[in-house]
């Protein structure tokens, strides 16, 4: 029997209902079963252990009422409820201590149903935010117990803005944060905007976390992974064929396709694709198309959906001068995540 054509993500063209993009803020799938108890603290990292500690007890504390309060005491209560201490938790360290690891069992340990706790990368909240509007985003979760934003970034002065009013606004429904990065609240955006606003902004964001330094070896100074020899067109059409629930597209039919879909949409651009295989891998032409592909790459990470492409090797998609700009952080992530999922691609192939 002849295998169906393979799909195409270029075909596709997927309308998300606002209820879905809240409802898929939860944890990626390759964080399902993590829980405190799996994470293995360094025992020459004391910190390591010591935010164990202040992690679960902070779950712990979720476990009550709404900080917002409800119901009729709060119409008549003089004062309008805030909380005695900050209302989030700041994870600080390099790359390899576990942030992310803590962070989902931080979500798992909260004591709330999935629908009143949200996880998802800064990315993804500025993408909800987009597409739902920032009122409708306050009102969507304002009545959550928890917000968990992994990956916290400043790409640019508007983010910075729009998401400091949005956590300023949540806090004060009664939501509690917590966040990963690799800088401390005081200080994203140092030496990236020199605006004395946009760093007022970040100052006062800062106030709403507990900064809590996770120390371990920092892998960014290992440099970029090497990432795997592509194949041929041939190749990779073969395994796209061959290979049940794959994906076949030209790389640069791709970049101009995920101009036309709101990036808040390209997890459902990837429903049901088992893998991707792309061919005339390529540069990628300039920085909005690369931040594009960014997101697309997280996507497929968190759902460990392998990519097999001809053209260029992976770590040759940013030219000298984006991995020197201000947004490399996000170009080494994706070069890191699309290189992990090309070695897991090597199975598709034919012995």
């Amino acid at each position: 029997m002849t295998r169906p054509a393979p799909l195409s993500l270029c075909a596709r063209e997927p309308r998300v209902p606002a209820d879905r993009l809240v409802a898929e803020m939860v944890p990626p799938p390759r964080f399902d079963s993590v829980r405190f108890g799996t994470y293995v603290p360094d025992p020459n990292q004391p910190s390591q252990a010591e935010a164990v500690t202040v992690l679960g007890s902070f779950a712990a504390g979720l476990g009550g009422a709404h900080a917002g309060g409800s119901g009729r005491r709060r119409w008549f209560s003089r004062k309008p409820a805030a909380p005695a201490a900050p209302r989030g938790v700041y994870l600080d360290g390099g790359y390899g201590v576990g942030k992310t690891h803590l962070l989902a069992s931080l979500w798992h340990a909260t004591p709330a149903e999935p629908a009143l706790k949200s996880f998802g990368t800064f990315v993804e909240l500025t993408n909800l935010v987009g597409a739902l509007g920032f009122q409708q985003t306050v009102a969507t979760l304002s009545g959550h117990r928890l917000l968990c934003i992994d990956e916290f970034e400043l790409d640019d002065p508007g983010d910075t803005v729009l998401v400091s009013t949005l956590l300023g606004r949540l806090v004060e429904a009664g939501v509690a944060l917590a966040a990963t990065s690799n800088t401390l609240p005081g200080k994203l955006g140092e030496g990236r905007f020199a605006a004395a606003d946009f760093l007022r902004e970040i100052q006062g964001l800062s106030a709403h976390f507990r900064p809590l330094r996770i120390d371990g070896e920092d892998y960014r100074h290992r440099g970029l992974p090497e990432a795997p020899a592509p194949f041929s067109d041939e190749q990779v059409t073969r395994a796209a064929h061959a290979t049940e629930g794959a994906s076949l597209d030209g790389f640069p039919e791709l970049l101009d396709h995920l101009a036309r879909v709101h990036p808040s949409r390209y997890g459902a651009l990837t429903d049901g694709v088992r893998a991707v295989c792309l061919t005339d891998v390529r540069p990628v032409p300039d920085q909005s198309t690369a931040l594009r592909l960014v997101v697309l790459a997280d996507r497929l990470y968190d759902r460990e959906v392998p990519v097999l492409a001809s053209g260029l090797p992976f770590d040759r998609l940013f030219g000298e001068e984006m991995l020197k700009g201000g947004y490399r952080k996000k170009y080494y992530r994706a070069i890191s995540r699309l290189t992990a999922l090309a070695r897991d691609a090597k199975g598709l192939l034919a012995p």
